[in-house]
């Protein structure tokens, strides 16, 4: 056969496979892919080891395999040993005794002194002295069922699960090893360092060291105690967020809200929604909408219907202002102090005194509080005003009042329009047991004054006064004893012969409308019209001095001129 023959032949039959391959593809008898084929995971449980295997076909129902000394059983990748076991072969489950050790990969392991394994299930059923480790969490239960279909391990006669320093307790509840969360049920106890959380249900994510407690619950911390039916802790950050109305106790102090935060490590604390804080120890209470305070630095602010109670007296102080601060100075040492600020629209009720104003500061330092732009103080039926007030108190009782630029008090004596007034530079009362005793007006003084008589309380006369120092005394009854002052001009008029203008000072102003009704009042904000509003007074500017533009010789020093 010639070489040229041999050639076609081959050719001619890679032409007829070719043909035939194409035929068979056609068809659907053969395909080709490149994909590989899906092994299929092999559901059956395999003996590995036994030092003794006894087969018992009429002793058990269904038979089983009998095995003892060092039993080895292998599942899909996991492991299970023992002293000895029953295996079920029809029924692809082991039943395991003594020395029971179960493993899954490189994470997850259990001890316990028996169990039932079952592979078509794949549940994996473990009885007393049970330790189930899943990376660095440790779960200790006398009934345990580990279901490796859905990665969930119950626990329903006691169980304790220790994570780092986070010691979990309760009467039954699972643990899912996949997404490393837990849930614990009845007679809860959570346990870090000094920190205590009671409750019926908590949900712990052991990732992020979070714990969410369910229903009546109690965290407790030293002298601090928080009640809260829904709240988060991170165990890890020592912060808290707590809803559904919860409330913190330390020590003698309070602070309850819709919702609250805290963070231990910063000492921040935030509240929200109807936030009241009672402080028992000095006796006073803030209510607000917003509350944010900082325990370490002593810095807080309250906003939002903020309102003061303050009931350390017979009677309650009530105030409301728009926004409050508090800063604290040299914290933490006995030379502690804090500054309090109101504003806007500061308005204050208790029955015998009210007060409204547009800021407010109050020093702890020299216990004096400070009120700016337009002041005004009731007292009784005595109305005190002008730039600037001070008030000086002594345990929460007034101590001293000091009024600062265009001072002016006004009293009412009767129902006929008839009011004692006093104006002047300044002034200043000093108070015992909270009663003024004696008062001091200086610089400008003009006064308006209508003496009562003893035998009918009548008035019959009226007296103008001007002078440039005022002192008077007061009883203990409020009634004055007397009045001293230097050189003075004044006029007593009968009633019937008063001049118009001489009735009423300049600078009177009568803000009745104003003034706090009630406590609840107090948010009812009211200000003075343009024309009651005290008029600036423009202080008159220390002269300036300036020196020459010449060069000033060695030997003479020029006198400076005063610019005018």
């Amino acid at each position: 056969m010639t070489e040229g023959n041999q050639i076609n032949r081959y050719v001619l039959r890679n032409r007829i496979l070719l043909i035939l391959l194409l035929c068979l593809g056609g068809c659907g008898l053969l395909t080709i892919s490149s994909a590989k084929k899906k092994v299929k995971q092999d559901d059956r449980v395999y003996l590995i080891h036994a030092d003794e295997l006894r087969y018992n076909a009429y002793g058990t129902y269904p038979p089983a395999q009998i095995v003892k000394g060092k039993v080895s059983f292998r599942h899909q990748g996991a492991t299970l040993t023992c002293d000895s076991a029953y295996f079920y072969q029809e029924l692809n489950s082991v039943k395991a005794f003594g020395h029971v050790h179960y493993k899954q990969g490189d994470t997850l392991s259990l001890d316990c002194d028996h169990g039932d394994y079952d592979g078509q299930e794949q549940m994996m059923r473990a009885r007393k002295d049970v330790v189930l480790k899943h990376r660095r969490q440790t779960l200790y239960t006398d009934s345990l069922d580990y279901d490796r279909l859905y990665n969930n391990a119950y626990f329903f006669e006691g169980g304790r699960l220790i994570d780092g320093k986070d010691k979990l307790s309760s009467d039954w509840g699972e643990y899912n090893t996949e997404l490393r969360e837990a849930v614990f049920y009845y007679n809860v106890r959570l346990t870090n360092g000094e920190r205590l959380i009671t409750t019926d249900t908590l949900y712990y994510d052991t990732k992020s060291s979070t714990a969410h407690v369910v229903g009546p619950s109690k965290i407790t911390q030293g002298k601090s105690v928080i009640d809260t039916d829904d709240g988060y802790f991170n165990t890890n950050t020592d912060q808290a967020q707590m809803y559904g109305r919860s409330t913190i106790v330390n020590d003698q102090k309070t602070i309850t809200g819709d919702s609250l935060y805290y963070d231990d490590k910063t000492g921040q604390s935030e509240g929200f929604g109807n936030v009241v804080y009672v402080d028992n120890l000095n006796k006073n209470e803030l209510q607000c909408g917003h509350l944010t305070y900082n325990e370490k630095t002593g810095y807080g602010f309250a906003t939002i219907d903020a309102l003061v109670k303050d009931y350390s007296q017979k009677d309650t102080l009530f105030m409301h202002s728009d926004s409050m601060k508090i800063f604290t100075y040299n914290i933490n040492t006995d030379s502690v102090y804090r500054k309090v600020y109101c504003y806007n629209k500061v308005r204050a009720y208790r029955t015998d005194v009210q007060a409204v104003c547009d800021s407010l500061m109050f020093n702890s330092q020299d216990s004096c509080m400070t009120m700016y732009k337009d002041p005004i103080v009731w007292n009784m039926g005595r109305q005190l005003l002008g730039e600037e007030i001070r008030v000086y108190m002594n345990d929460s009782t007034v101590r001293m009042a000091h009024v600062i630029g265009q001072a002016l008090s006004i009293e009412k004596v009767d129902n006929e329009q008839h009011y004692d007034q006093i104006s002047s530079k300044e002034m200043k009362a000093f108070f015992d047991n909270g009663v003024i005793r004696h008062a001091i007006s200086i610089g400008n003084v003009c006064t308006v004054y209508y003496p009562i008589e003893e035998k009918d309380s009548s008035i019959m006369v009226m007296n103008y006064t001007e002078t440039d120092t005022l002192k008077m005394f007061f009883s203990p009854e409020r009634k004055l004893e007397k009045i001293w002052m230097p050189a003075a001009t004044g006029t007593w008029y009968p009633l019937t012969q008063i001049p118009p203008a001489k009735l009423l000072l300049p600078q009177f102003v009568w803000l009745e409308d104003i003034r706090p009704k009630d406590k609840y009042d107090i948010f009812a904000w009211r200000g003075k019209s343009e024309e009651a509003k005290l008029k600036v007074v423009e202080r008159h500017a220390a002269p300036l001095q300036s020196l020459d533009d010449q060069d000033i010789s060695d030997n003479t020093i020029k006198k400076p001129k005063t610019q005018r």
